[in-house]
């Protein structure tokens, strides 16, 4: 019995795989919330704008995406992951600020 246990423990059957559909949504999530915050980073008019402030701005932009990914990735609505998604978020938006004017800070 402790060998079946086992063998099946090892094939991953006791902890399902993810979907790959959830999986497929979340990365096409996480490809509109880059993708409009390189969009807003490149703004032309902005190269006199301090770069947090460009930054925020992004992140603020970019906002409808950044739900839309967070309800795909956090379907248990754990205040850590939002948090965290939108941290990631602001980072980003930063690191692609930065990256604009040609500054690699990351």
């Amino acid at each position: 019995m402790l060998l079946v246990l086992l063998l099946t423990a090892c094939e991953g059957s006791v902890f399902p795989a993810e979907d790959p559909g959830r999986q497929a949504e979340i990365k096409k999530s996480y490809e509109a919330r880059d993708t409009c915050l390189k969009r807003h980073a490149l703004a032309d008019g902005t190269s006199g704008t301090e770069p947090d402030a460009l930054a925020h701005a992004a992140t603020l932009a970019c906002q409808a995406e950044t739900d839309r990914l967070v309800a795909t990735a956090n379907t248990d609505g754990d205040a850590k992951v939002t948090a965290s998604i939108r941290h990631d978020t602001e980072f980003r938006a930063m690191k692609y600020v930065l990256q604009t004017r040609g500054l690699t800070a990351f």
